[in-house]
């Protein structure tokens, strides 16, 4: 036993994580500006951050910025802890998420990412042609394929527009289940194409994507689209968003505006916005967009309190 016990030990320490390894906090040393992430995918996702951080880092040095860093958080919980401790500054979000970082006090938004040419995005409900289904409140006792829970334009606008038309949902335990007679049935598919096949294959009775995604051949390939018809739409949202903490110097804050803005007319920024998820552009928000957050932030809470 007592020969064990070494090893033992040296297994411990390797997968405690290591507060020496994590540095001094960046939220005491004003001069580091720090980009963060919900990943699920961290090595993907740094290859998409660190371009930009490392065009705006060097713009940021008259108000005090030096250096900076991106921190990765494993779920929305762990985002709210590192933005309300100020370990992280600013982060880029779908519209679902900075819904709800907004409504818990801990991020505001403050510019629109612009990504394959739009600014604003909807949901789009879908059935097969010689589907009997005509309206949202046709689809009681069938099937909707949404796409994952962290969704936006493939979960919680949709689903949240079910339930305020009086809809109940239900999670079912695959395609081929079927739901209560007073209930939609819901499935996640995991990708927009799988969406679009379920639906051609009648494996579910409709389908949910973005306008975006509609107009994808890859992901909604013409063969199936030609087969389809909608039946609803959502209202529009951002498509994605950039939030800073609350109690950020609002100099900060300011200077970083104007360096992301002037970001599109900047040749050395091309590269980085490029690899940004392919954006085009930041511009600001307006008050049309910060009322349609409202209302999603009211739909995410009503989805989680009454189907999650």
């Amino acid at each position: 036993m007592r020969r064990l016990m070494p090893a033992l030990l040296c297994l411990l320490l390797a997968c405690a994580p290591s507060a020496r390894a994590q540095g001094p906090s960046v939220a005491d040393d004003a001069s580091v500006l720090v980009l963060g992430r919900v990943s699920d995918d961290p090595k993907a996702h740094y290859d998409q951050l660190k371009p930009l951080l490392d065009y705006v880092i060097p713009r940021m040095a008259p108000v005090g910025i030096r250096s900076g860093r991106i921190l990765m958080a494993r779920d929305l919980q762990q985002m709210t802890s590192y933005l309300r401790r100020g370990r992280v500054d600013w982060i880029n979000e779908t519209a679902g998420n900075a819904a709800v970082l907004e409504q818990r006090g801990v991020a505001r938004s403050f510019l629109i990412s612009e990504r394959e040419g739009a600014t604003r995005y909807h949901s789009l409900f879908f059935v097969r042609r010689d589907s009997p289904v005509q309206s949202l409140q046709d689809l009681a006792g069938r099937s909707v394929a949404f796409q994952s829970p962290l969704s936006t334009s493939a979960y919680f606008l949709p689903a949240a527009q079910l339930l305020e038309g009086g809809q109940s949902l239900e999670l079912l335990l695959s395609p081929m289940d079927k739901p209560a007679p007073d209930r939609v049935g819901y499935v996640f598919a995991r990708t927009e194409l799988n969406i679009a096949t379920w639906v051609h294959k009648r494996m579910v009775d409709a389908g949910v994507l973005s306008n975006l995604d509609w107009i994808n051949p890859a992901r909604m390939p013409p063969a199936f689209s030609q087969d389809f018809r909608l039946v609803a739409r959502t209202q529009d949202v951002p498509r994605a968003l950039m939030l800073v903490r609350h109690g950020l110097d609002p100099r900060v804050e300011s200077r970083l505006r104007e360096v992301l803005m002037e970001a599109a007319s900047d040749p050395d920024a091309s590269e980085a916005l490029r690899r940004f998820m392919d954006t085009a552009r930041f511009v600001p928000i307006g008050d049309d967009d910060r009322r349609a957050l409202g209302r999603l932030a009211t739909g995410v809470q009503r989805v989680r309190a009454e189907v999650e």
